[in-house]
């Protein structure tokens, strides 16, 4: 009988568990690591060489410790950044995570989509390479949010968290008159694991309603 396999899954916090949670459904057979280094979070704070210093080494002494079947970089601004270095130096296969624009724009009713992450992620090249490559004729805003993040590991640890901070980091992404304009927002892509943590509190203080793209099931 083959054994099941292992499955690393690493984050700067704990949005991978947004992640965790898709993957485990797909194969509740396997076993599972789950690393969050909260020492350095949130990544989104620090430079582009900082965390590819950072990360790549740190994911070798978990590749040696856990000897993982697979490792899921679950973090969009690490995944923009290290994946190229990883597979160079690494010999296990890799998923990562990345802003899902491609979807979004295919979806949009509008044509006009947000993208709402980390101030890294929505600055990165990678970003914008996907927006020329996917946006399928849609008008992409790009929404770096400096705390949304840090508001999101805030409310699962049970910390009080206002509808107002929340609300502010939102705002950005909805362009428009309403929701009867045919030209508003209509998608937001969620290009941070941690924000599907604060869903139902994204729903609820939208302005209108939109769709959510969340990147985790299709990881």
């Amino acid at each position: 009988m083959t054994a099941p396999p292992t499955i690393l899954v690493f984050d700067s916090g704990l949005g991978g568990l947004t992640v965790l949670r898709e993957i485990v459904r797909a194969r509740p057979d396997a076993h599972y690591a789950y690393v969050a280094d909260d020492a350095f979070f949130p990544y989104g704070h620090h430079g582009e060489d900082e965390i590819i210093a950072r990360v790549v080494p740190l994911i070798g002494e978990l590749i040696a410790a856990h000897k993982p079947d697979l490792v899921v970089i679950a973090c969009n601004t690490a995944s923009t950044l290290v994946m190229s270095h990883l597979r160079e130096q690494y010999t296990v296969p890799f998923v990562g995570t990345v802003p899902a624009i491609k979807p979004a724009c295919a979806s949009s009713k509008t044509k006009r989509v947000s993208v709402l992450g980390t101030k890294g992620t929505v600055k990165r090249e990678y970003t914008r390479a996907l927006i020329r490559d996917f946006s399928q004729g849609c008008e992409v805003t790009l929404v770096g949010s400096a705390d949304l993040a840090s508001l999101a590991e805030k409310a699962l640890s049970g910390e009080a968290v206002s509808d107002a901070a929340i609300s502010a980091e939102l705002a950005p992404c909805f362009i428009g008159n309403g929701a009867s304009d045919p030209d508003r927002t209509d998608t937001v892509v969620l290009a941070c694991t941690h924000y599907p943590l604060l869903m139902d509190r994204l729903v609820r203080l939208a302005p209108w309603p939109v769709d959510w793209i969340d990147p985790a099931p299709a990881i």
